[in-house]
C-alpha cells in the first residue's frame, strides 16, 4: 500500500512483504529499486532534487526511520512496522543463500567490504557472490564499474555509497546494470562488517538508535541528527495540528474543501 506522507511517497509493507516483493524481482528478473527512509534522507530531499527524485522513482520506499514511523502513525496513516535498511539486507542475504541468488556488494572501503563479504559467507556457508567492488572509484572509471557489475550475472545489488553520489550513479546507470533488485544499504556495509555496532534491541525498539549513533561518534554526528530531528519536528509540528483541526471540524460536519490529503 502506498501512501503521501508530508507529500513523500512510503509503502506501508511488513519486512516480510517487502523481501518477498525483493525474491519475485530477482525471481523473474524484473526490475525493483529500494529506498528505506529517514528521517536525515527527507530532510535533505527537501534541499537535494536528485534525492528528491531517486526517491520518488523508487518501486518500494520503505520506512526506515522510528520518527518517520511515528510521524505516519501522527498523521493517521496505517504504519505497522519499520522496514530498516540493514535488516532487509540480512534477511535477503539468507534468501540469496537459500535460493541461490547472486549478490554484487558496491561501496565502502576495500577492507570493509571484504570483511563484510566474508562475515556474510560465514553466516551462509551456500552464499556466492556475484561480485564486489570498493566505493571510492573516480567519475572516469565508472563504465568500468558498470561493465563489471553487467558481466557478474547479479541477481541483486546493494550499494554503500553516500547521498548523492549513490543516487548519481544510479540516475546514469540504472538502465545499464541489468541487475534486478537495487537497493541502497547506506552504512550496512560496516555493520556487517563489524566495523560499527549497531545500537542493543532496546534501544532500537524505543527509536533511539539516533542517541547511540552520537554516542559512537559524537564529533560526526550530533550536529547531523540535531539539525534533521529539529528540522522534522518543525515540518511535522504543523502537520500534526491540521490534521486535528481536520478531525475536529469533521466531527462538526464543516471540514473545508480541499482538505483531505493526509499530511498536507
Amino acid at each position: 500500500m502506498r501512501a503521501s506522507f508530508l507529500g513523500c511517497p512510503v509503502d506501508l509493507l511488513t519486512m516480510a512483504e517487502t523481501v518477498e516483493l525483493a525474491r519475485n524481482a530477482m525471481r523473474t528478473r524484473r526490475r525493483l529499486q529500494h529506498v528505506a527512509l529517514n528521517v536525515a534522507k527527507f530532510i535533505n530531499m527537501r534541499s537535494d532534487p536528485m534525492l528528491a527524485a531517486d526517491v520518488a522513482n523508487s518501486d518500494v520506499v520503505s520506512i526506515d526511520g522510528m520518527g518517520i514511523l511515528w510521524g505516519a502513525r501522527a498523521l493517521g496513516l496505517p504504519a505497522t512496522s519499520r522496514v530498516t535498511g540493514v535488516d532487509l539486507l540480512i534477511e535477503l542475504l539468507a534468501v540469496c543463500a537459500q535460493n541461490g541468488f547472486k549478490p554484487y556488494f558496491l561501496g565502502a572501503t576495500p577492507a570493509v567490504l571484504r570483511q563484510a563479504m566474508e562475515h556474510a559467507c560465514e553466516r551462509h556457508p551456500s552464499l556466492v557472490f556475484a561480485g564486489l567492488h570498493d566505493g571510492y572509484f573516480k567519475r572516469d572509471q565508472e563504465t568500468e564499474v558498470v561493465r563489471d557489475i553487467q558481466s557478474s550475472g547479479a541477481d541483486c545489488l546493494f550499494i554503500g555509497m553516500p547521498t548523492p553520489r549513490k543516487e548519481r550513479f544510479l540516475a546514469a546507470h540504472r538502465d545499464d546494470l541489468g541487475v534486478p533488485f537495487i537497493m541502497g544499504v547506506g552504512g550496512g556495509f560496516d555493520i556487517l562488517a563489524g566495523a560499527v555496532q549497531r545500537a542493543p534491541i532496546k534501544i532500537q525498539k524505543l527509536g533511539l538508535e539516533w542517541l547511540y549513533r552520537i554516542y559512537q561518534e559524537p564529533g560526526r554526528m550530533w550536529w547531523r541528527y540535531a539539525r534533521t530531528n529539529t528540522l522534522f519536528a518543525g515540518i511535522l509540528a504543523p502537520a500534526v495540528m491540521r490534521q486535528a483541526l481536520r478531525r475536529s471540524l469533521g466531527a462538526l460536519g464543516t471540514v473545508p474543501s480541499g482538505t483531505s490529503r493526509i499530511g498536507g
